[in-house]
């Protein structure tokens, strides 16, 4: 009689459980961008840690500098294949182009069909990118930066979204939505420590905060 009853409970629970997975299915996005994960805020704190601090400097940035958008497979550049990465039920044509599908903006919590309400976010942008270092890398640097599908620096976004972030750093542009930001600023971390990027004072200051509530 306990083996019934016990067996009875393991089956009520795992009835709960899969009503609890449905549930979370259920009231999940449409569609998730799918960012490389990011380091975890603990080892982005040590990575800052070890960041150059260095006054920014613009000259000579001229956004054709960094060759993006290059063939990744096939038909498919690199805006191609990241709005198949990010997207759900992702249909494309012969020529590659998104024709279809659900994509989600982490960055605001919006959903779009249609690939061209979205923009391809360089994670750090590539003005800062040069204003902290990669002025003096060669052009396959800068092209392999450009188009960097292993860090987490590419992502698909809601495309008014990322042209009122710009070229921003986090101590004057962060995503609007406050569950995205720890990731934000993981990810911003790693990137500049993989390029041996520099950051400000008030770069790093606005990193440091947030990267102490992560």
């Amino acid at each position: 009689m306990r083996k019934f009853y016990a067996r009875r409970r393991v089956s009520i629970l795992a009835a709960l459980s899969g009503l609890i997975a449905s549930a979370a299915l259920f009231n999940a996005p449409t569609a998730s961008a799918a960012l490389p994960t990011p380091v975890s805020a603990a080892t982005a704190r040590s990575y800052l840690a070890t960041l150059t601090v260095a006054t920014e400097d613009r000259t000579g940035y001229n956004r054709d500098l960094f060759n993006h958008w290059i063939t990744i497979s096939g038909t498919c550049n690199t805006r191609e294949t990241v709005l198949k990465r990010d997207g759900t039920n992702v249909v494309t044509d012969s020529a590659c182009a998104s024709t279809s599908g659900s994509w989600y903006s982490p960055y605001d919590g919006a959903t779009w069909t249609l690939a061209s309400d979205l923009d391809i976010d360089h994670l750090v942008p590539l003005a800062e990118a040069w204003d902290s270092g990669a002025d003096s890398w060669s052009s396959a640097t800068r092209q392999a930066f450009a188009n960097d599908l292993t860090r987490p620096q590419l992502i698909a976004v809601t495309d008014n979204v990322n042209q009122a972030k710009g070229d921003q750093d986090p101590a004057t542009w962060m995503p609007s939505r406050t569950a995205y930001r720890c990731t934000y600023v993981r990810a911003w971390v790693q990137v500049k420590y993989y390029y041996d990027l520099s950051v400000d004072s008030a770069e790093k200051s606005a990193l440091t905060n947030y990267l102490a509530s992560c």
